[in-house]
């Protein structure tokens, strides 16, 4: 059996999900967070929540169970990322699936920032950590709690090997005229200022899955891929490589998002500094969390812009304008870059959900033999589904992203 567990680490939590990969099916998913919180009283501190999917476990043990998932909570002090592996071993204990039985053969780990030093699934040894921790410097809210989360879990699994999977590495095949600033050189040289893309994860998975569904070989293809969430990106893709996307050295940069600028020229900070006395930490927050949608109608999720514009809200109208704006702006640099296109998919939260701003995002791209069917789009499912017309010369589809199975095949592949 080849199961591998999955895990995601931020600061103060970590997710994680064990995967029976011979089937590529979830057994069992958690999460545990408010790691480092002190208890104040009962009920309070960490919370460990722990499911198993029972479907799952069906076929190995024997007939399908009555019930699909079940769900079991831990609430307790949990003061580092140690002691919340020690809660999640406790939930594998005593709510299965068994860890003797489904012995994990590899755990994967979500890295977000690699540089231009990691462009493949790593093993994590010592050295690989020390390169982590050095790469804070770019991503400094998240290399330190993913080294964290790699640190906790060796001690919780110290007898199979640990792989690092990077956001950035599906970015690596950029070619300099793509990843390069244009600013002084040997500057940017020096502090490792350039494009380094991210949502790699996601972008592969979908961009595979989607030739899979339209039968053709993944070699041939152009596609865009549109990753929609609260944070947001896109990249064009040619034979399966990243040849442009639109996040940089940070996910600041490219789409409108739910708190994020995207693209803003750089005298907008120069002039926040001279005449609101906004200082750097003032900037950075207020360009990765008051901003995106939430800066310009004051809500964040696109739900809720899509209520408030129906209902007349000019603020939710013009965000969602704007959101459409640069969508429309991307996809039309991706079809110069591409030479056009043979495959667009929408994946994560909004690209999945918000069947208007798939609509609206394609609306001007007739001009590249692109039709969206209505009705299609409009209903909902689950899975792969297309969007576009049978006509469309371009397949338009919804694709699922997946990104713990893609972190899982991965891992897979060297461990």
């Amino acid at each position: 059996m080849s199961v591998v567990l999955v895990v995601n680490s931020g600061s103060s939590s970590f997710k994680y999900q064990l995967l029976d990969m011979a089937t590529e099916s979830v057994l069992a998913v958690g999460l545990v967070e408010r790691i480092g919180e002190p208890a104040t009283g009962a009920g309070s501190g960490g919370v460990a929540t722990h499911t198993v999917k029972a479907a799952a476990l069906a076929a190995a043990d024997g007939p399908a169970p009555t019930v699909t998932d079940a769900t079991s909570t831990i609430e307790r002090e949990i003061p580092d990322h140690t002691a919340g592996f020690a809660v999640m071993l406790e939930a594998f204990a005593a709510h299965g699936p068994s860890l003797e039985r489904y012995a994990p053969v590899a755990v994967g780990h979500r890295v977000v920032h690699g540089g231009a030093r990691f462009f493949a699934p790593t093993v994590v040894t010592p050295l690989v950590e020390i390169n982590i921790d050095e790469l804070s410097v770019l991503a400094p809210l998240h290399n330190p709690a993913n080294l964290a989360g790699i640190v906790a879990a060796k001690k919780a699994f110290p007898a199979v090997p640990h792989v690092a999977v990077f956001d950035t590495a599906f970015h690596q095949s950029l070619a300099p005229e793509a990843y390069t600033y244009a600013i002084d050189r040997e500057l940017a040289e020096a502090h490792r200022i350039r494009r380094y893309g991210f949502h790699g994860t996601s972008h592969k998975f979908v961009s595979e899955a989607a030739a899979a569904f339209v039968g053709r070989p993944l070699a041939a293809l152009k596609q865009i891929v549109f990753h929609l969430g609260n944070g947001a990106s896109v990249t064009a893709i040619e034979g399966g490589r990243s040849v442009d996307t639109s996040m940089g050295l940070t996910p600041l940069e490219g789409l409108v998002m739910g708190t994020r600028s995207g693209d803003l020229d750089p005298a907008v900070l120069l002039q926040l500094a001279r005449r609101a006395d906004l200082s750097i930490a003032d900037l950075d927050t207020l360009l990765n969390k008051r901003s995106g949608l939430l800066g310009i109608a004051g809500v964040s999720d696109m739900r809720d812009i899509t209520q408030r514009r129906e209902a007349g809200d000019p603020a939710a109208r013009l965000a969602f304008d704007v959101y459409i704006h640069r969508l429309r702006a991307y996809a039309g640099a991706y079809l110069a870059q591409l030479d056009g296109v043979d495959v667009i998919s929408f994946t994560a939260g909004v690209g999945e959900n918000a069947a208007a701003v798939r609509a609206e995002a394609m609306a001007t791209l007739g001009f590249a033999g692109v039709e969206i069917d209505a009705e299609r789009n409009a209903a909902r499912g689950r899975g792969i589904r297309r969007i576009s017309t049978d006509s469309s010369r371009v397949e338009v589809l919804v694709v699922p992203t997946d990104e713990e199975l893609e972190i899982a095949r991965q891992t897979l592949s060297v461990a």
